[in-house]
């Protein structure tokens, strides 16, 4: 399940906004959030990151919700009654990345307040919902729910060695997984929906014995290696259906891989820019809803995560020339070999690379590798190894994507390399999430990965 927790912490830095008189700015995990004037520097309270929604419980006992009396005063608070999401937000003109509320919001749950430490993270309290991941009940590009492709329902599983990728956590709330001497890898986090290929073992019938059929019964499974494809969270059964009304354009970036993978071998993509109808993949965005004049300078009046592709094939020049695009593409970022006992082997990075130069196809591109350093300029400044990793990565994770150049990049992905298992952490800038809580506000706005949660949780 897609993450989210609220965490108890320390509001640091707390200063005068400068645009409010009744506001101030605090920092809580590094964000910016703003509240008002009752907060005290270094006060314990509790913080909501951005993608969240609180519980109907939460938001009534602190009045959060929008509401009116009868004059048609307002006497509530600013949230949407039915989607009570957290957002990235400039207000009045400074960052907020979040909401910070005093200890005592919970306290209608009758937990003890000072059983709630500082680091403590948590979706309920005392039996009562707090808050959860914000995925948005929405329909399908075709105007349905999608059904087309969830994991079928059999007595067996039709690639049993079939692994998902598990989502992968906020770097800000994770800086003690870092120590010294680590070696760090940060690649671009890419803006595009999951897919993943593997040439494993799958159901190609049953064998029945006598009694089997007398108890009509389907027998022991039959498996085959084959090459199975799927999205993050399902196995596609058929190209057809799905979110998108179509799940053409994937066909093609899955058929790359037949022929090439060896028996075991899982590789994870992601598939970025446009479907086969020319419809973005992620959802278009409005820059000028943003009020940041600089950022509709440098990318214009709409964000379209195109990664180089293009919706129509092509891109025509002034002078009527023409170059030949690719509608959608993918870009490798993990791959792994997994024996017929379910034992997993996590590929290096530079071994992937070097499978993906094999076969001929593209990895997510590399900003910065190292070492976290203990003995240099970090320790004198009294930084930790994870907020050494933190300092680096947003020296990359903001700016122009740097393979189509047309648009805000989303962010970056930091993995660390030694370490048995796969272990990354994703870190986005304050543009990209601004960005992503515009198209969320929109109903028919789609993400792929948060429809299959849905989804897997009616199932």
């Amino acid at each position: 399940i897609m993450s989210y927790n609220a965490y108890v912490c320390k509001i640091k830095n707390l200063r005068k906004h400068p645009n409010a008189d009744r506001l101030m700015l605090g920092e809580c995990f590094g964000n910016t959030v703003c509240v008002d004037t009752s907060y005290e520097v270094d006060e314990l309270g509790i913080y909501f990151p951005t993608d969240g929604q609180v519980s109907p419980e939460f938001a009534e006992n602190n009045n959060l919700l929008r509401k009116k009396d009868e004059n048609g005063k307002s006497i509530g608070g600013y949230m949407d009654p039915m989607k009570r999401n957290i957002t990235t937000i400039r207000l009045r003109g400074e960052k907020s990345d979040g909401l910070f509320l005093h200890l005592n919001c919970v306290s209608y749950t009758g937990v003890l307040l000072n059983e709630l430490t500082e680091g403590l993270a948590f979706t309920t309290l005392n039996g009562h919902e707090i808050c959860k991941k914000y995925i948005p009940m929405r329909q399908n590009r075709q105007g349905n729910v999608s059904e087309g492709n969830r994991v079928r329902k059999k007595k067996a599983p039709v690639a049993p060695l079939f692994i998902e990728h598990a989502d992968t956590e906020q770097l800000a709330y994770n800086l003690n997984a870092f120590k010294p001497n680590d070696l760090v890898e940060i690649t671009l986090k890419m803006h595009g929906t999951s897919q993943r290929t593997g040439y494993l073992p799958m159901l190609k019938g049953y064998k029945k014995t006598l009694l089997d059929r007398i108890m009509r019964r389907d027998g022991t499974p039959i498996y085959e290696y084959g090459y199975v494809s799927g999205t993050r969270r399902t196995v596609l059964n058929d190209w057809e259906g799905g979110f998108y009304g179509s799940n053409m354009f994937r066909k093609k970036h899955a058929d790359f891989f037949e022929g090439k993978l060896h028996k075991g071998e899982e590789v994870y993509y992601e598939v970025v820019g446009f479907t086969d109808e020319g419809m973005p993949i992620m959802s278009s965005a409005s820059n000028r809803k943003l009020n940041d004049k600089d950022f509709l300078k440098k990318y214009g009046e709409t964000t379209t995560f195109s990664y180089g592709c293009s919706c129509t094939g092509y891109y025509t020049y002034g002078d009527g020339s023409y170059d030949v695009l690719p509608k959608s593409d993918f870009y490798v970022y993990r791959m792994t070999m997994t024996n017929e006992d379910g034992d997993v082997v996590e590929y290096t990075p530079d071994f992937m690379r070097y499978r993906c130069e094999q076969m001929g196809c593209k990895c997510v591109p590399v900003l910065w590798r190292g070492f976290l350093d203990d003995t240099t300029d970090w320790n004198d400044a009294g930084m930790t190894a994870g907020e050494q990793v933190k300092e680096i990565a947003e020296r990359y994770y903001d700016g122009p994507d740097p393979i189509g150049k047309t648009h805000v990049r989303e962010g970056v992905v930091i993995r660390i390399l030694n370490r048995p298992k796969f272990c990354a952490y994703k870190h986005k800038n304050f543009a990209f999430k601004c960005l992503e809580g515009l198209v969320k506000a929109e109903e028919t706005a789609p993400d792929m990965e948060e429809a299959e949660e849905v989804q897997n949780d009616e199932t």
